[in-house]
């Protein structure tokens, strides 16, 4: 009978066992802020004299750094505290969005070191030249990350639309079709950058990126307790969206989960740039919301900081188009939860700031058409994004956790041991 089993992996040497565990090792230390040797051992389950000779390695490829003496909660002496390094390798993330562009640089524990954002309409712009301009304001972002000895391990861009393969294959905001963003940001960075070491570039959907900066650097629900499972609404020009779940961000079959914004919430509705009609962004996103206020918006114009001052003042026209957005996207939400039942939706992106007028509406129907009877509107399950973290942050993590997936890797690469 024929074997339809998958061939089985090879046997792990020395080499890959000390591989893996230097990676366990350094996951203990980033994932508790601070550890002793002693407690490291105890956490990964290994000796203590073989977690001190890959915390001596890790100290020596500039992955820790030690400094005084802490108790560990285990019998015995003080040990020396160890934590993930400031300086050493970082990560480099770039959002492209449709009005502006943010590059941040993390170091190994997460903590943004180095932020540029440039206001841009990047509307009807050839994707070479937006993409150029990204490269220009990475490159410099990376200049004072050298100042601050940070060496990021590469660059993961942050990118609306549908996002597969370092191809954009539709961002109908932008106008792009089948453009090639990762190619053609790492040939646009690398001519700024003659005679350096050129970075890996990766990429995916912003409002993936955003919700993991959300899973990871979250304030949660205001007693410390991060969801596990949540939707993440990004919104913007456009509506993006995102689903983890258990912690764990779900992509779907061919990577294009969570495009929420093109849910259609009325059939007969306006056209949208998608090509369909009657989509959640044509009444909740940017240029719905500023419309329905009255607002003028252009490159220059007020913007969304003007809708949110006339809604603080009381005017009615604001305060009426924002609680008309939020039951459209109480409508389309109402069947993402009853689908698939998260802890929470987070509204990220410009409904951060506008959840105070927003978010009842939402709210309110989401308790209407949530069928469970278990979402209480002014029950916390619908919770305005940290101001700890935004998709620039969540793909330069991205990058960080892959050198924290394999120091050793990363070492090799660049020469640090």
């Amino acid at each position: 009978m024929k074997n339809t089993l998958d061939p089985l992996e090879p046997k792990a040497d020395k080499a890959t066992v000390r591989r893996h565990n230097l990676s366990l090792v350094l996951r203990a230390v980033h994932d508790e802020g601070e550890a002793t040797r002693a407690a490291v051992a105890a956490r990964v389950g290994l000796t203590r004299a073989a977690v001190s000779s890959l915390v001596e390695q890790l100290l020596a490829g500039g992955f820790l750094t030690e400094s005084g003496k802490t108790f560990s909660g285990l019998a015995g002496r003080p040990g020396t505290a160890l934590r993930v390094a400031r300086t050493g390798p970082a990560g480099l993330g770039v959002e492209i969005n449709i009005d502006y562009v943010s590059v941040c640089v993390v170091d190994l524990a997460g903590t943004d070191r180095v932020r540029l954002t440039e206001h841009l309409d990047n509307r009807d712009v050839p994707p070479g030249e937006v993409l150029a301009r990204a490269a220009r304001i990475a490159a410099r972002t990376l200049e004072s990350a050298a100042e601050q000895e940070l060496r990021p391990a590469g660059v993961r861009l942050a990118l609306p639309g549908l996002v597969s393969g370092g191809t954009v294959r539709q961002a109908p905001n932008l106008g792009w079709n089948r453009v090639a963003a990762q190619d053609l940001f790492g040939e646009a960075l690398g001519a700024l950058r003659p005679g350096l070491r050129a970075l890996p570039v990766g990429s995916d959907n912003e409002a993936n990126a955003a919700a993991l900066a959300e899973l990871w650097f979250g304030e949660g629900d205001g007693t410390g307790e991060r969801a596990r499972s949540f939707l993440y609404l990004s919104g913007e020009i456009g509506v993006g969206g995102a689903l983890v779940v258990d912690g764990e961000l779900l992509r779907g079959a061919h990577g294009f989960a969570g495009e929420i914004g093109h849910v259609v919430a009325d059939a007969d509705g306006p056209e949208c740039r998608c090509g369909s009609r009657g989509c959640l962004e044509q009444y909740a996103g940017q240029a719905a919301l500023l419309r329905g206020a009255g607002i003028a918006k252009d490159a220059g114009g007020p913007g969304v900081a003007e809708l949110e001052r006339r809604a603080a003042a009381g005017d009615a026209r604001a305060a009426g188009a924002l609680e008309r957005a939020g039951r459209m996207l109480g409508l389309v939400l109402s069947g993402a939860v009853n689908l698939l039942d998260p802890d929470a939706v987070v509204l990220g992106g410009v409904y951060r700031g506008l959840m105070p007028w927003l978010g009842p509406s939402v709210d309110a129907e989401l308790g209407r058409r949530v069928v469970s009877g278990l979402w209480v509107a002014g029950g916390g399950r619908l919770r305005a994004a940290s101001s700890s973290g935004d998709a620039a942050r969540g793909a330069a993590a991205l990058v960080v956790r892959d050198v924290i997936a394999d120091p050793a890797g990363y070492a090799e690469r660049v020469g640090a041991t």
